[in-house]
């Protein structure tokens, strides 16, 4: 059943809504979730649908529910939702010099699970994560950076779904990141926490996420509110 999900969802990734080009991360932009504070430091979540909230609110998507946990742990930071629908690692390549034209902080990656449904070469992916992620160092040799890891679709073949899932903890390792280790933990197949299309998370599902990430972003975001001062 789970693998069932997945090989839906990451159809649904690829398939949904697309975004004009730089329309999501325009208005990320110009409207951060929840916090409007522009001189804050900046957590940049760079991802897909599952990222942008298909479907829901802008405050409804996990980053948004991250900026809520942020205000209310009282870490002052502004959240920027980059999420596309559609997105994949080479689109998050070509958009990542447009975003980091303001300050960033924190770099979330939740981007893959496209190129794993359209088959991609998994080098491929890897090299544009890996470029994705020392164009950011190169900007702002402080960033942290979190890696969210996905799965892929079983139709693709044990040795590929199993080099995809490797992906994320060998970047994460490499980069000196952190990781989650599945994104969609305790939401991948579980109905009532996924819209009607049985795919893309409702408010509660991406509320569950918002958790996954949690548990990991939080640690992070400690001692860089400290070197900020």
């Amino acid at each position: 059943m789970r693998y069932a999900l997945l090989l839906s969802l990451v159809g649904a990734l690829a398939c949904g809504e697309r975004a004009e080009p730089g329309r999501d991360s325009e208005r990320a932009a110009a409207e951060p979730a929840v916090s409007a504070a522009t001189d804050l430091p900046v957590v940049l979540f760079l991802g897909t649908s599952l990222t942008a909230g298909l479907g829901l609110s802008e405050s409804e998507a996990y980053p948004g529910l991250i900026q809520q946990k942020m205000d209310s742990a009282g870490l002052r930071f502004r959240v920027i939702n980059a999420g596309e629908s559609g997105g994949t690692s080479a689109g998050g390549l070509r958009r990542i010099d447009w975003l980091l034209q303001q300050p960033v902080s924190v770099l979330v990656l939740e981007l893959g699970a496209n190129d794993a449904l359209r088959g991609q070469d998994l080098d491929a992916t890897r090299r544009d994560l890996q470029e994705i992620m020392d164009r950011t160092r190169a900007a702002y040799p402080e960033v942290d950076i979190v890696i969210a890891g996905m799965q892929a679709p079983p139709n693709l073949g044990e040795r590929y779904t199993t080099e995809f899932r490797s992906i994320f903890p060998e970047l994460a390792r490499r980069n000196n990141a952190a990781l989650v280790p599945f994104l969609l933990e305790g939401v991948a197949a579980v109905r009532e926490l996924n819209q009607a299309d049985g795919i893309h998370p409702t408010a509660a599902g991406q509320r569950r996420l918002a958790d996954n990430v949690w548990k990991v972003l939080e640690p992070v975001l400690i001692p860089v509110e400290r070197r900020k001062g």
